[in-house]
């Protein structure tokens, strides 16, 4: 057999230009897809950072909550100490509540720092979550719209086509909407 006698069979083409179309289709679809996934991917990393930053400060807070709680009861020991130590005893007393007293004020001004904190980063984490379900939204319209485009090649209905571009149309607006939200 002559080399021009050997047809690869990769090589058919059954002259239907809509398996052409469906093909490129199809490829477009795939590529903005990669995208859209690696985007959305991106995007998701921010929102978890965000809620373990959230997470993190909250547990600083909680920690200067507990210091505080402590600190507190140093001063109300050292209050009824004063009260039921003989007066000839009580020398001292003023001045450690007074430091405890300040000590309170310290730490519960950094308490307040990370419980902001942790609000701050929750609500950031809150604030990225929408455009991110935009983007998994468009994602799943892609999805769709390869899934309608592989029934058109089979099928031959160029009307399946049709609803996939309009899929996939939806889907690039929505991908917009969710990153002009960012």
């Amino acid at each position: 057999m002559s080399e021009a006698e050997i047809e690869a069979p990769h090589i058919h083409h059954d002259g239907n230009p809509l398996s052409q179309w469906v093909a490129l289709f199809t490829a477009v679809l795939a590529a903005l897809g990669a995208i859209l996934s690696y985007q959305g991917n991106r995007l998701m990393d921010e929102v978890l950072m965000q809620k373990n930053d959230a997470v993190l400060m909250k547990a600083h807070a909680t920690d200067q909550w507990n210091y505080y709680q402590a600190v507190s009861t140093k001063t109300h020991l050292m209050e009824l100490a004063k009260i039921l130590a003989p007066p000839d005893k009580t020398k001292g007393f003023d001045e450690k509540i007074g430091k405890y007293q300040a000590q309170k004020a310290v730490i519960k001004a950094g308490a307040d720092k990370y419980e902001a904190a942790s609000a701050k980063a929750n609500t950031e984490a809150a604030r990225l979550d929408r455009p991110h379900q935009m983007l998994a939204f468009a994602m799943i319209l892609f999805q769709i719209a390869v899934a309608l485009a592989s029934v058109t090649a089979l099928t031959k209905r160029a009307w399946l086509l049709s609803v996939a571009a309009t899929c996939a149309i939806v889907g690039i607006a929505l991908w917009g909407y969710g990153m002009s939200l960012i």
